[in-house]
């Protein structure tokens, strides 16, 4: 729990935007701080460190927002980010012409999701005012939101579902955009099409998998579920019409006798990509795609320029070879959107979609939080509450 002389202390409310040198300076009061949860290096959970001093963030376009953070949630990329994973590609979205030195994006704060108020707004920004709840999910090359305040693009920014306190909004930005990206943007389904079609969902009781069992339920479709036998009862109440339990059996064994599939999210990868293109119905449009993708992977083993190289031709190849076969291969990527977030917001609010969360902790938890999403088998979300659990 924050002390309370920092949960009762507002931003300055003068505060000028200067475009020359891209910082804010009060009129008033000196430059204040706030507490974060920082990594100075990569490495296990004894990286992560409470900072009581970081500075408060500032304003550097005039499209953006800062958002005071009332809860956050953690993902399986913040364990991975803690570790290291990505920095290559990562730092090259921070720095694309290579101005700053090897380290420099630290201290580091995690986390992506947050739902919280607004505080200031950057002098382009109209369509949000201070006071307006919001939520948001911010790019992976940000500061992220495990802090007091975040600064975040107007565009990736959206009106929190009036239907959800800020401890359960939290835990929707990121996985619901990374099945919206997978399931609209890159497998071309919607509210108009998925009527009647059979949807395969690998990896359904985590945050992602919860998320699109009920979106594709909104949308009409038939969902199989695959998950482990403790999360049967979760994904079921979540609309699943098919519950294939992975560790009662060869999950391949278990879906020959089910009808095929019009399309497949993979949240799992590995050794599954190797059978569940099988089950896709050929020669019909049938879709297959996976969220576990070696491009990240990739440049940080062999570097930018021979790592985009092997990604294309590991990407190209597989595309090509199924094809051949009548269904379609595709990677997705979680895409940050305050447009798709609007979207998201109207299906919560008319009953569709509900937040699924694991545990909730205090702020001064995060350690104990990083570990529970680290162990894995987590059912739905893990949310950071920066004021009181509910």
């Amino acid at each position: 729990m924050l002390p309370p002389a920092l949960l009762h202390r507002a931003v300055p409310a003068r505060l000028l935007l200067d475009p020359g040198c891209a910082r804010w300076l009060s009129l008033s009061c000196p430059r204040q701080v706030m507490p974060a949860w920082v990594i100075n290096c990569y490495g296990q959970n004894n990286v992560l460190q409470l900072a009581s001093n970081m500075m408060l963030p500032f304003i550097r376009l005039p499209n953006e927002v800062i958002i005071r953070v009332h809860a956050a949630s953690l993902n399986p990329i913040d364990v991975n980010m803690r570790s290291g994973y990505g920095a290559t590609a990562l730092n090259i979205r921070r720095d694309p012409l290579k101005i700053k030195t090897t380290g420099d994006e630290f201290p580091l704060t995690l986390g992506r999701d947050v739902s919280g108020v607004v505080m200031e707004c950057g002098l382009s920004v109209s369509y949000f005012k201070p006071g307006d709840e919001v939520w948001a999910a911010i790019p992976p090359w940000k500061q992220g939101t495990l802090s007091e305040f975040v600064v975040a693009s107007g565009n990736e920014v959206s009106f929190k579902p009036k239907s959800l306190s800020h401890t359960e909004a939290a835990a929707l930005p990121y996985v619901g955009l990374t099945a919206w990206s997978a399931m609209n943007q890159i497998g071309g389904l919607n509210q108009n099409n998925c009527a009647g079609k059979r949807i395969l969902i690998l990896g359904a009781s985590g945050g992602v998998g919860t998320f699109a069992i009920q979106l594709m339920k909104a949308w009409g479709a038939h969902v199989t579920a695959v998950c482990s036998r403790d999360a049967k009862s979760l994904v079921t109440k979540l609309g699943a019409d098919d519950v294939i339990d992975y560790k009662s059996g060869d999950t391949e064994e278990q879906l020959k006798p089910l009808p095929l599939f019009d399309f497949i999210l993979d949240n799992v990868g590995g050794s599954t990509e190797k059978w569940a293109l099988n089950f896709l119905k050929r020669w019909s449009g049938a879709t297959y795609v996976t969220l576990v993708t070696p491009f990240l992977l990739n440049m940080d083993r062999l570097g930018v320029a021979d790592g985009m190289l092997q990604t294309g031709i590991t990407m190209g190849t597989k595309a090509v070879k199924h094809l051949c076969k009548g269904v379609h291969y595709r990677w997705a990527f979680f895409t940050p959107s305050g447009v798709f977030l609007d979207e998201i917001a109207q299906l919560v609010d008319s009953g569709k979609i509900r937040p699924v969360v694991d545990e909730v902790f205090s702020f001064s938890e995060v350690p104990k939080a990083f570990l529970k999403v680290e162990q894995g088998h987590v059912h739905g979300k893990i949310v950071i509450s920066l004021f009181n659990k509910i």
